[in-house]
């Protein structure tokens, strides 16, 4: 696998607001936050463009909606924000699933600075980083998403059917993977790829 010199790290939604468990319920993957932590140490030790994507919901109740501390970056995040040394950093907001739907304008960024491939970790596997990796993919970027970097929660869809948030993440992952959307790896094979 090659990370490309000029290779977009993007950070979805890494917010305080996802650890109210009592309103999201189970998640997955306990190691996702220093995952995240120790991709975006590479893509800043190495002058890489990190862009760091925030969701202000606008649902009444969410712990991601303006004005509740919930909404913050996660302190890892923030500590790191502004730390890029000579690579590009870039605030994005949006209140729909897609990075690529929020402003300012992903895609036109992407497009002025000449790049075209991006590595995605955050939060939540199967809503905003897979909705952020279909368009990247169906927008012609070489999309690579970080797995282990990312995680869920339990979900329950129509007929009562439930979900783990791991039995969801996997799906996710098959679905951008064997759909040819992006290439699901892993943070060691990214970080490994990108030192």
């Amino acid at each position: 696998m090659e990370i490309a010199e000029n290779a977009v790290l993007v950070v979805v939604d890494v917010q305080k607001g996802f650890d109210e468990a009592g309103f999201w319920g189970t998640r997955n993957n306990p190691e996702a936050d220093d995952n995240i932590a120790s991709v975006i140490d590479v893509w800043q030790a190495t002058g890489r463009p990190v862009v760091f994507v925030r969701h202000d919901s606008t649902g009444p109740r969410s712990p991601l909606r303006p004005g509740h501390g919930g909404n913050a970056f996660k302190e890892y995040v923030e500590q790191r924000r502004g730390k890029g040394g000579a690579g590009a950093e870039l605030l994005i907001t949006k209140t729909v699933n897609s990075a690529f739907y929020g402003t300012p304008d992903l895609d036109a960024w992407l497009k002025t600075a000449g790049i075209s491939q991006i590595v995605l970790v955050g939060i939540q596997t199967n809503m905003c980083v897979e909705t952020t990796a279909r368009m990247g993919g169906n927008l012609g970027y070489d999309v690579l998403v970080a797995f282990d970097a990312t995680h869920t929660f339990d979900l329950e869809g129509p007929f009562g059917w439930r979900r783990s948030a791991d039995e969801l993440a996997r799906a996710s992952a098959v679905s951008l993977h064997g759909g040819g959307f992006a290439r699901v790896v892993t943070t060691e094979e990214v970080v490994g790829a990108a030192s």
